[in-house]
């Protein structure tokens, strides 16, 4: 049997919860993980127009008609349990609470948290009240069968030389300037690390990641016992399996969701130069670096111990007690 369509419109019988997102990748992850985590099935994927995608969340006259027709047939049969990601999200959400449907919100709606049922914020927002929940980072589904999945699915990667190190490679932001010197930097401690103990790299760039990066990526590591994907002419993205395969992990120090997902494993996760971070992203690194879930990057990449950081889960089980969900 065919699995449904994770973008598929509502029918007439609610699911136990459903993910609502504008389609961008990284509000997509957050909310389908957490639906998911409540027995979710199906996606709302919403088609934002103007004038109602610039008020979003504040709601106007019309603002129903205003986001595609997913969200139109799910106003006329709402969810059990509507989960959104975003600020389009949000009054999708909003709307679909005003129809029935309980509302969770993940990231700060930046209005009244009172309109939905729970909002959802990393420690690094400042947004609290009685209905708030805080996570350490973001949410996402890397837990230990999605892991265990990711072996399963790129099983040759066992045949890699140990220690196996993946790198996760993002790009500037605002909060973070990772350059090509910043870059150069991280690249000569991995080779010293790697010349000491062996074993190979396994590194993937992100959709942050600039052109010029990219390219310094591939060449860099050409004739390192190492596999580098930097981009879709480089076939299927491994992410998952070089998560699930590494030994240890190394980020640039640039994304939260990509150091999330990193500490989500088994394994030590090495930050270059977090000092490097500004605002909240500085707040979110320092947060792990003060429960031992990771260390600065150096050449020696030393092994230490960890718990894996699971927020998704936590995050849903007081869900499901807050708002009584078997």
């Amino acid at each position: 049997m065919e699995r449904p369509d994770r973008a598929a419109t509502l029918h007439a019988q609610p699911t136990p919860a459903c993910a609502v997102s504008d389609g961008r990748a990284g509000n997509v992850r957050q909310a389908e993980a957490l639906a998911d985590a409540l027995g979710g099935t199906q996606s709302i994927l919403l088609e934002p127009r103007w004038p109602w995608r610039a008020i979003a969340p504040r709601r106007v006259a019309g603002s129903a008609r205003g986001y595609g027709p997913a969200l139109t047939h799910a106003l006329e049969s709402p969810p059990a349990l509507a989960v959104g990601c975003g600020r389009q999200a949000a009054l999708a959400t909003r709307l679909l609470r005003e129809r029935g449907a309980r509302a969770v919100q993940i990231l700060d709606p930046r209005i009244d948290p009172s309109h939905w049922d729970i909002v959802v914020v990393p420690r690094h927002d400042r947004l609290r009240g009685g209905n708030v929940l805080v996570s350490l980072g973001s949410l996402h589904p890397v837990d230990d069968l999605w892991l265990a999945q990711a072996r399963a699915r790129f099983d040759a990667f066992a045949e890699l030389p140990r220690p196996r190190t993946t790198v996760l490679i993002g790009g500037p932001s605002r909060h973070v300037r990772f350059d090509r010197n910043a870059f150069d930097s991280l690249a000569r401690q991995l080779e010293t690390a790697v010349a000491r103990n062996g074993g190979s790299v396994l590194l993937t760039a992100s959709r942050r990641t600039p052109p010029a990066l990219r390219e310094a990526l591939r060449q860099r590591y050409a004739d390192t016992p190492a596999l580098a994907w930097v981009g879709p002419e480089d076939g299927e993205n491994p992410y998952p399996g070089l998560l699930a395969w590494a030994d240890r992990i190394v980020c640039s120090p640039d994304s939260v969701n990509m150091v999330s997902e990193a500490c989500a494993t088994r394994v030590p996760v090495h930050v270059f130069e977090p000092g490097l971070a500004r605002g909240r992203v500085r707040d979110f690194l320092e947060a792990l670096a003060a429960i031992g879930r990771i260390r600065p990057m150096d050449a020696t990449l030393a092994s230490f111990d960890v718990e894996p950081l699971r927020e998704t889960a936590r995050i849903a089980a007081e869900i499901r007690e807050r708002l009584t969900i078997r």
